[in-house]
């Protein structure tokens, strides 16, 4: 994975999101991760949300952490919007804060596999590794027109440092 340092200025998100931690994502039968991204892009959300800044660039954010990788998070899936005004009921909001970030771009391949092994590798990295300790706000990867062919995906994944 190539990975670059850079700092970010505020993104407005808006989708859907579900409560899960790691444990539970390894288990098919217990999984919410994988729902959540089918009922999002079966029930064609994004062409419901108001405001996109680029239509068909898909955010997943990780947020709001009860410790670190290991416990509870929530998980959105949605656009990039400059505004949630006039958003349809059952939409959420996440705003994903400016700090300093660790882009990871990984290697072409299939999904679910691209994500999953992209994920375990940063968790397996130490601080002077990653580029810094974790700060556990929000971390995100963006599923661009890189991500369109399932079996060839590239994604990059935000890391979000302390400072």
């Amino acid at each position: 994975m190539q990975k670059t340092q850079l700092d970010l200025p505020e993104i407005k998100l808006a989708g859907i999101k579900v409560r899960t931690n790691n444990k539970r994502e390894y288990d098919p039968l217990t999984a919410k991760i994988s729902a959540c991204v089918q009922h999002y892009f079966h029930q064609q959300l994004a062409e419901k949300i108001p405001h996109r800044k680029n239509p068909g660039t898909t955010l997943c954010a990780y947020s709001d952490y009860e410790s670190d990788y290991t416990g509870e998070y929530t998980f959105y899936v949605g656009e990039e919007v400059d505004s949630f005004a006039d958003l349809p009921e059952g939409l959420e909001t996440h705003i994903i804060p400016p700090q300093t970030y660790v882009k990871f771009t990984t290697e072409a391949g299939p999904m679910p596999d691209v994500v999953i092994n992209a994920w375990q590798k940063i968790w397996k990295m130490s601080p002077e590794t990653l580029g810094g300790p974790r700060r556990y706000e929000t971390d995100f990867q963006v599923h661009d027109a890189r991500a369109k062919d399932p079996q060839n995906t590239v994604l990059d994944i935000y890391i979000g440092l302390k400072t």
